[in-house]
């Protein structure tokens, strides 16, 4: 029997899987989106964020009342940094404040640090998940950093709890990235599945391959056979081992003489 993992791929089937394939990688990697006014991502390390398994006190919420008095003011002087500070010192004696959170975000967001505030959005939308600022300021965020998905969903979500004409025009100048990424996917979709049915074909057309060239073997080996019949019985066909018993009519001597001539005997 001939052994089908032994048989190679038929070479036609190898030159148009190649083909196939090199054309559906060339037609997923044509997505070009303007990048202009993203920038690369901030590398810091994670910013101190407070702890929410404390107990607050009134006295620890006036004293992050205050920070937060001092981060605004720091905010309009021009001095990011410094409000960053006040907003962590807030954050530290309120750590269940969606809106702290929210607001060091926007600041990390001024000092070019999107994923910095992404995770204090990140923090604000886990505590209060209505929290329309926490979605603002990720969503711009991921503009920022050219997630334009990610941007799309979060303006949207803080549209909706909150609307905000700054951040629908963000949505409107997103909308056409929107719509070529939605158009790629259904491409991409399409062609997926065009190369899983491929594939089908492919396999189907193989395995037929693959019987036909076993069949012919062993057409091929049945011949051979055919034609070198066994010999392994020994001597001619219809003839024994020897000549049985001698011939007829002869036994140990010639019985009872001949007719007329010579008693038996001699």
């Amino acid at each position: 029997t001939v052994q089908v993992s032994s048989l190679k791929e038929p070479y036609p089937f190898k030159r148009l899987r190649h083909k196939f394939e090199n054309k559906l990688e060339s037609d997923e990697s044509d997505l070009e989106i303007d990048t202009e006014g993203t920038i690369p991502p901030d590398t810091d390390e994670p910013q101190e964020m407070g702890d929410p398994s404390i107990e607050v006190t009134e006295e620890m919420l006036d004293k992050s009342s205050e920070e937060r008095g001092l981060a605004m003011s720091a905010v309009s002087d021009g001095d990011l940094e410094k409000a960053i500070q006040h907003f962590t010192n807030a954050i530290k004696n309120n750590p269940q404040s969606a809106l702290l959170y929210a607001k060091r975000g926007s600041v990390f967001l001024k000092l070019q640090k999107p994923n910095a505030a992404i995770r204090d959005c990140n923090e604000a939308v886990k505590i209060n998940p209505d929290s329309a600022q926490g979605y603002k300021w990720r969503g711009k965020a991921h503009s920022l950093l050219g997630h334009w998905e990610d941007a799309n969903k979060d303006l949207l979500m803080a549209c909706k709890l909150d609307y905000d004409e700054d951040t629908n025009e963000l949505l409107k100048t997103l909308k056409p990235k929107i719509e070529l990424i939605r158009e790629h996917n259904l491409k991409k979709d399409r062609k997926k599945r065009e190369k899983d049915i491929e594939a089908k074909k492919r396999k189907i057309r193989e395995a037929k391959e693959r019987v036909r060239l076993e069949r012919e073997e062993e057409e091929k080996a049945e011949k051979e056979r055919s034609q070198f019949p066994d010999m392994s019985g020994g001597g001619f066909p219809g003839m024994g081992g020897g000549m049985p018993g001698g011939f007829s009519g002869m036994g140990g001597g010639m019985p009872g003489g001949m007719p007329g001539g010579m008693p038996g005997g001699m």
